[in-house]
């Protein structure tokens, strides 16, 4: 199936995700800051747009094969295509590298996949899926590179402004940029803009624009497990480099206090990637009246260290 992300894509990808996913919900957080707490996905994470709109366009296309689908991921990703597989009764078997959260391989199993724990980096799980996918005849899917992934996650923004009309910018996390790259088309459609928020230490996006093309970078941070791509997609790329966008690296001391933060303030519970948007939220441009909608993409993640006794 030949795809390209553009907004036609993305209000394709509602059409198909209306009634199956659930609409963001958008709260105040003070300051004229607002939260999108897209952690109340189905499988706990935005991917599940990506995933349903991914597989039900094949099975439109009568492009989804007996054999399922397999996918590469950190978790997140994998969840999500277990669950939409389930959905649509096929199997779904998925990489990940061996250091995944066990919270995360435990969901998986839940779901009915088959978990593959291959390496310590996403590149050798990716790799394993490939050889996978060619000897077995199942669709491949990916965690975050693909114009249906991306359409589907993009759907976010429209539901953000839907729920808070006069939206002026966007905080996204970025790992390989799915989610960024869906928002990032649908926000220029609509003028808004959108600061990309990565770990210092976990910067494909950062890099790509400083190389001017897809370079691999290393991957060290305390949200590596959601954020830790290697090489962040070409989609991404491409709509990072369009007016309207910035690009902001954070230190993970700051992922961690602010992840504590929407805890201790507000008794949320999302993962480091998550809280990667919120921390970047003190290093960017702000006007009077502003209003900005940090978009809080994840909660798959163990609470105990946010007790006081982990402190």
């Amino acid at each position: 199936m030949e795809q390209q992300l553009d907004y036609a894509a993305v209000r394709a990808a509602a059409e198909r995700i209306a009634g199956v996913t659930r609409p963001a919900a958008v709260v105040p957080g003070g300051d004229g800051v607002w939260y999108a707490l897209e952690y109340l996905q189905h499988t706990g994470s935005f991917k599940a747009r990506g995933a349903h709109n991914f597989l039900a366009a094949h099975r439109a296309a009568g492009a989804l094969p007996p054999a399922g689908v397999t996918i590469a991921s950190g978790g997140n990703a994998g969840l999500a295509c277990a669950w939409a597989a389930r959905a649509q009764a096929v199997p779904a078997t998925v990489f990940l590298p061996a250091n995944a959260p066990r919270v995360k391989v435990e969901r998986l199993s839940g779901y009915g996949a088959d978990v593959r724990l291959v390496g310590v980096r996403y590149s050798e799980a990716q790799a394993a899926c490939r050889e996978f996918a060619a000897d077995s005849g199942a669709l491949s899917s990916h965690a975050y590179d693909h114009p249906l992934i991306a359409a589907g996650a993009g759907t976010l923004l429209d539901e953000i402004r839907a729920a808070l009309p006069g939206l002026d910018t966007v905080v996204v996390a970025v790992g390989g940029g799915g989610l960024f790259a869906g928002v990032a088309t649908a926000a220029r459609e609509h003028g808004v803009r959108v600061v990309a928020a990565e770990p210092e230490h976990c910067r494909a996006l950062n890099a790509a624009l400083e190389a001017g093309r897809p370079v691999d970078v290393p991957v060290d941070s305390v949200a590596a497990d959601s954020l830790g791509a290697t090489r962040v997609g070409a989609d991404a790329l491409d709509a990072a480099r369009r007016e309207g966008v910035d690009s902001v690296l954070v230190p993970d001391a700051e992922i961690t206090a602010a992840r504590r933060g929407l805890w201790e303030d507000h008794r949320i519970v999302v993962e480091p990637g998550a809280a990667t948007a919120l921390a970047a939220l003190g290093r960017i441009r702000r006007a009077p009246g502003e209003r900005v909608a940090v978009i809080l993409c994840g909660a798959n993640t163990d609470p105990a260290d946010l007790s006081p006794a982990a402190r």
